[in-house]
């Protein structure tokens, strides 16, 4: 029998089998992302989705929802959205959330790219060994990063956000992710990215490459008109499409993901794709949304 649920929905990556995360819940407390990233997937389907907004009746429906989930439950904040997107620093419904979760007894892991995160430090030491924070960082370049991503705190903050937070004894992964062909793929800067999160204590590497759909395109194109005839050949032209999105072809993410295991295992870091093919490069017993480094169950790097 199916269980109706409001807001805390079972994560479905749209059914892509390259999906390889044990099973979880996701919770998005705000409908939309104001850090306006261009690569951004979810103006693919959220209407307005630059322009955050809260959830209306968010937590009561909340505990509602959680009444019919099992404790221990590993629940994602957030999939299409930033849990610390700026309208949070004044609603604090993210950190009402949290509160929420952990109080009765479930597992989180948190995704942004906001230093906001510590402010709820608090919540998270009382909590250790039942969350985990996932820090993106694309890039150590704060002018490329002020392009890609115009309204997200700079990258400097973040990867301060995951040395406090490992000093806190709260497991971090870095996420490289997405990796921009032209932009952010060179050697020099994933070998930033890296030895920046093994400096700040992070334990885990994510990467992917950057997937093409018409909107993100549309505005990387205008952003970097330069680089659009390159993307164009790439994606449209030596790449494929498979689950609604462009790939870049599997030779040039291939080489450009074992770059950056690499990088990471040279540092002792634990190393995960997400949503590609070479499971091989994964660290045995990891997984790229660290659910893996819940309840103390970390596995070990190589």
């Amino acid at each position: 029998m199916r269980i109706s649920l409001s807001v805390v929905r079972p994560f479905d990556p749209w059914q892509n089998p390259l999906c390889t995360c044990p099973f979880k819940y996701g919770l998005n407390p705000y409908t939309g992302c104001g850090h306006g990233c261009l690569y951004c997937y979810i103006t693919s389907y959220i209407p307005d989705a630059f322009n955050p907004r809260p959830k209306e009746g968010l937590l009561e429906k909340v505990r509602k929802d959680l009444e019919k989930i099992p404790r221990g439950a590993v629940v994602a904040l957030s999939n299409s959205s930033d849990p610390y997107t700026p309208p949070e620093a004044q609603l604090g419904l993210t950190r009402r959330v949290l509160q929420i979760l952990l109080e009765r007894g479930y597992r989180v892991v948190i995704t942004t790219k906001s230093p906001l995160v510590l402010r709820d430090l608090d919540i998270l030491r009382r909590h250790r060994g039942s969350v985990a924070v996932q820090l993106t960082v694309t890039t150590l370049r704060e002018e490329l990063a002020a392009a890609l991503e115009p309204k997200a705190p700079r990258p400097a903050g973040r990867v301060e956000a995951a040395r406090r937070l490992a000093e806190a004894g709260i497991p971090v992964a870095i996420r490289l992710d997405p990796i921009v062909p032209y932009l952010t793929d060179d050697e020099e800067n994933i070998a930033e990215v890296v030895d920046a999160a093994a400096e700040a204590g992070a334990v885990q590497l994510v990467a992917s490459t950057y997937k093409a759909k018409r909107d993100n395109f549309a505005r990387l194109a205008a952003a970097f008109p330069d680089k659009a005839p390159l993307w164009r050949r790439l994606y449209f032209q030596e790449g494929k499409y498979f689950h609604g999105q462009w790939y870049a072809p599997e030779s040039y993410r291939r080489k450009v993901l074992e770059f950056a295991a690499e990088a990471a295992r040279k540092h002792g870091l634990q190393f995960t794709i997400c949503r590609e093919e070479f499971l091989q490069l994964n660290t045995p017993g990891a997984y790229c949304d660290s659910s893996h480094l819940l309840n103390g169950t970390r596995g070990k790097g190589d």
